[in-house]
């Protein structure tokens, strides 16, 4: 029942990030080259619509990939094409949820009453950071940006969620080794960003990093992160720039690549750790 319930939550979720998205980005733009008011394009009091035409959608265009399917990817109104993000994004934050809920490090641990707190609220910040995650990547491959009215309120989630652990638990230990991963997670790309004046890092990786460092909790989870970071990186672009499909000064976005592999250490860092102890620090 939690698997289905995590399924329903996270294809809903993933619906919201492509509203989000799209009305952040209309929001951005001057006043008149936007598609639709303040007031439609605000999440408290806007309808959805469709972003071509304008249409207020109704309940049975908006279940998730069950509307795209049944539409065949078209607008009911105004026949335009919609895009493959919408149902792929609903899709991938649905699997993240349950991935989440199946690997979360606290329920496979759990030895007393105090852990299971601290895992259920770190598990409930972390499915919220998720949605925002997502928003992240679809806005960083889209735009080039990391829009800081996502980042900030994620940081402000991750904070309190620290503080909160260490209150369960009793100890500060938990709160210090939080900050000491944020420094860890946003303190190098920092000083990259400062030698290249941004040119190297941009200013929304620096917070980026700050942000999944202090959320992953420990300096040694985030220097793991950076490292998977990079891997990532390289093993996209240099293919890419082995084909010539981008130049050597073609911008790519490395957002994706932070978040994605800070769901990965979140999720398997301590056994990544442990492996590698085991086998190469005999």
């Amino acid at each position: 029942m939690i698997i289905v319930a995590l399924l329903v939550l996270g294809l809903c979720f993933g619906s919201f990030v492509n509203a989000l998205v799209w009305r952040m980005h209309e929001q951005s733009k001057p006043k008149a080259k936007r598609k639709a008011s303040d007031s439609k394009l605000s999440l408290a009091k806007g309808r959805s619509m469709c972003v071509h035409c304008g249409h207020e959608l109704g309940a049975s265009d908006l279940v998730p990939v069950l509307s795209w399917l049944s539409l065949r990817g078209k607008c009911r109104y105004c026949k335009k094409p919609i895009s493959w993000q919408y149902p792929i994004v609903e899709l991938i934050t649905a699997l993240l949820f349950i991935i989440s809920y199946l690997y979360w490090p606290d329920f496979q641990d759990f030895q007393g009453g105090t852990l299971e707190i601290a895992g259920v609220v770190g598990f409930v910040v972390w499915l919220i950071c998720l949605v925002g995650f997502m928003a992240l990547i679809v806005y960083d491959l889209r735009w080039m940006l990391l829009p800081n009215k996502i980042i900030f309120p994620l940081l402000g989630l991750a904070g309190a969620g620290a503080v909160t652990n260490s209150a369960l638990s009793g100890s500060i230990e938990p709160l210090v080794s939080s900050v000491a991963g944020m420094a860890v997670g946003g303190g190098l790309f920092y000083i990259l960003f400062q030698l290249s004046s941004g040119k190297w890092i941009g200013g929304g990786d620096v917070k980026l990093g700050f942000l999944l460092g202090l959320l992953l909790g420990a300096p040694s989870l985030s220097f793991l992160m950076l490292f998977i970071a990079s891997l990532l990186g390289s093993l996209v672009s240099i293919p890419l720039l082995i084909s010539k499909k981008v130049g050597p000064k073609t911008r790519i976005p490395f957002g994706p690549f932070l978040i994605s592999s800070a769901i990965i250490v979140q999720l398997f860092g301590e056994h990544i750790i442990s492996w590698y102890l085991d086998y190469f620090m005999v």
